[in-house]
């Protein structure tokens, strides 16, 4: 009878109530329960290969050569510890004697190949590097007084009747829970069961049913749930072999992975980090699926990146947050000829960012490549440790012809069914046939109820830079005023700038300063960039009744500080909407000159800086049409074209907006007309 692996998951957990009676933290659960996991799956997996291989073999027990047995064992370069090979002990035999129980334990350990004892952190130095620390653990436990309970409580967890596909879905249950607990690096998440078969149904809908390897990269794998997850499923559905490959930065989630691909046929898994590592620089896959950290910084290796050498990152994102980098390293690494994707983000990768961003300038690329076949809206509450809205991006180098420039959006935010009981945060699950209705639209890429088909350059948009010139009531500016090609008008012979206000006044009347005081200043330039500059661009001029005297007129603001006026000889004579700006320099001596500090009046048209967002088309005359269209349609003011950037981003709430259904007015007036009669016969009781 086929047991259930799943039994296991409460004796896992069980251990930990000897760690709470040892007073240990909770959130330190995970450092003592990882290293204790990973060597009963490693006992566990050692066995398991040890009776296949005899069976392979055709051997009974007295058939076996000890000696021969041995070094087929270690051909198969899975691992070895000699315990377990040539004295036929396990963790059970050597916890039944507890007074010899730590020699035993200890001779155990070191009896593992050398690159078991580098992972569970077997005898590493305080300087070493430790993926995990058992021996480390071990001696804290010891100093508990719980070191033996709590390894006879691993021993008893036998998984030793299970393949590998049912450990990882252990695992992700046990590594879930971990998450929960041990404060992890704001951004990790780890992927649900429900999400990875998701992912993998999209993928096996893709990929063909060849003889041919199918190689599979995780670039963010942690404990391998998502990479192997999906392996399993795929060969649930094929025939076709695969390879795995991955590759992580967190010490013991890489460890465990580490641990359960060598048990796999052509798994290759890697530590280091991705964005800076070079590990399998020469290659590029079949199938890229990834989870990367949500919302996490990488100023840490800042300059790695902006000095990156492999020219896959195309532009770069917000030093905030680091998922752009890995999709645009998931794409270089995805086959040029069919390499399909499929990745987990946040909703930042979809919007954040404005026209010309670096986020904004990724999005562009990748849709420019046309390499974005779908993106799938998740339901909130699905993911341990976030409630918030994911996305999946299917990533595809090789659209069919119907569906090139083309992208379709699915919106499976309400495609869930509700958990007996939460796990953590999440108590939602795509089922099995919300995942078939969610595969069966993206493969028939048609528009439907949840899913529409929009042509990429949708997603794109003209932010249009244009300066506008300002105009007074009469629709007149200062520009008017300006002979030809000239932007502004020089005042000259000036007599006196004042303004006169309750809190404040400025009032320069000597254009040319020469003198200073010498006991507050250091020369005549520190008086003007300590003094008169700050004095001068303290004051908002358009705002206060500021005066210009020249000899022939003077120059202000009317009432509304719209309109420059110029009064001569009595009479006033609007100018037009515009600006005065006064500036101080200094001047060095020269041979007709001394040194000076010269207060200077302009006058000109005012202008305002202004960015319109606009539809946008790949046919560039069509897109200048756009643009003309929408200012003739919407720009009243004289104004000129600066930059266009074009930038790209993603609105699910725009794309499936559903205005609310408004009452008939018939029922809202019965509903008020019930209302006053209410009250009037609610007041004839107060009068009675």
């Amino acid at each position: 009878m086929k047991q259930d692996i799943m039994k296991y998951e409460s004796n896992i957990w069980a251990t930990a109530d000897l760690l709470i009676g040892a007073g240990i933290k909770q959130s330190d659960f995970p450092k003592f329960m990882m290293p204790f996991f990973a060597l009963v799956m490693v006992e566990s997996r050692f066995l398991r290969m040890a009776d296949e291989l005899k069976q392979d073999l055709g051997l009974d027990e007295d058939d076996i050569r000890l000696d021969e047995f041995i070094d087929y064992v270690k051909e198969q370069e899975k691992g070895y510890n000699v315990y377990l090979f040539e004295h036929n002990k396990t963790l059970v035999d050597i916890c039944k004697n507890d007074k010899t129980f730590e020699i035993d334990f200890d001779a155990y350990l070191k009896g593992f190949d050398g690159e078991t004892k580098d992972l569970l952190g077997i005898d590493k130095g305080n300087n070493e590097e430790k993926f995990l620390d058992i021996s480390g653990m071990s001696g804290q436990l010891k100093k508990k007084k719980i070191f033996f309970s709590f390894v006879k409580a691993w021993s008893e967890i036998d998984l030793k009747p299970f393949n590998n596909s049912e450990i990882t879905t252990l695992e992700e249950h046990i590594k879930r829970k971990w998450a929960d607990i041990s404060a992890e690096t704001a951004g990790e998440q780890y992927t649900p069961d429900d999400v990875i078969a998701l992912i993998s149904a999209i993928v096996s809908s893709k990929v063909e049913k060849t003889d041919r390897f199918l190689t599979i990269y995780d670039p963010t794998c942690g404990g391998g749930n998502m990479l192997f997850g999906v392996e399993d499923r795929i060969k649930g559905t094929s025939n076709r072999p695969t390879a795995t490959y991955g590759q992580d930065w967190s010490d013991s989630l890489y460890a465990l992975a580490k641990i359960e691909s060598r048990f796999r046929e052509n798994s290759h898994i890697k530590y280091g980090n991705t964005l800076t590592g070079t590990e399998f620089y020469d290659k590029q896959f079949d199938v890229v699926v990834a989870n990367p950290p949500y919302g996490v910084d990488w100023k840490g290796y800042r300059k790695d990146i902006e000095n990156d050498k492999t020219g896959r990152f195309v532009a770069l994102p917000s030093v905030s947050d680091g998922q752009l980098l890995f999709l645009q390293h998931i794409i270089s690494k995805m086959d040029d000829l069919d390499g399909i994707a499929v990745v987990v983000h946040n909703g930042s990768t979809l919007f954040s960012g404005d026209a010309g961003s670096g986020e904004s300038n990724v999005r562009k690329w990748i849709f420019g490549k046309d390499y974005v076949e779908a993106i799938i809206q998740l339901p909130t509450d699905e993911f341990f440790n976030t409630n918030i809205y994911t996305y999946l991006w299917v990533l595809n180098k090789n659209k069919s012809k119907c569906r090139q420039k083309k992208v379709i959006m699915i919106n499976a935010s309400d495609r869930f069914k509700l958990l007996k009981k939460n796990k953590g945060k999440k108590r939602k699950e795509v089922d099995y046939l919300n995942r078939e209705d969610i595969v069966s639209m993206l493969n028939n890429y048609e528009d439907t109820d949840i899913a529409k088909v929009y042509d990429r350059e949708y997603f794109y948009y003209n932010k249009q830079a244009i300066m506008l010139t300002n105009l007074d009531y009469n629709g007149k500016s200062f520009e008017q005023n300006l002979p030809e090609k000239k932007k502004s008008l020089k005042l000259t012979k000036l007599l006196k700038i004042e303004q006169i206000e309750e809190s404040n006044t400025l009032l320069i009347d000597n254009f040319e300063i020469t003198e200073f005081d010498e006991n507050r200043y250091k020369n005549l330039k520190d008086y003007n960039d300590s003094y008169i500059k700050p004095l001068i661009s303290g004051f908002d001029y358009k705002e206060k009744d500021l005066k210009v005297h020249t000899q022939k007129a003077i120059y202000y603001y009317n009432a509304d500080k719209n309109t420059l006026i110029k009064e001569s000889n009595g009479q006033k004579e609007e100018l037009g909407c515009g600006k005065i700006n006064v500036k101080s320099s200094y001047k060095k001596a020269t041979k007709t000159k001394e040194a000076r500090i010269e207060v200077v009046v302009e006058m000109t048209p005012d202008y305002t800086k202004d960015y319109e967002i606009i539809p946008y088309s790949e046919n560039v005359e069509k897109n200048n049409a756009n643009i003309e269209k929408f200012m003739a349609k919407y720009i009243t003011k004289p104004f000129e074209y600066l930059d266009n950037t074009v930038g790209v981003e993603v609105n699910f709430n725009k794309l499936f907006y559903k205005p609310e259904k408004l009452r008939d007015i018939s029922e809202i007036l019965t509903d008020i007309k019930n209302l006053d009669e209410e009250i009037d016969s609610l007041e004839e009781g107060l009068t009675i």
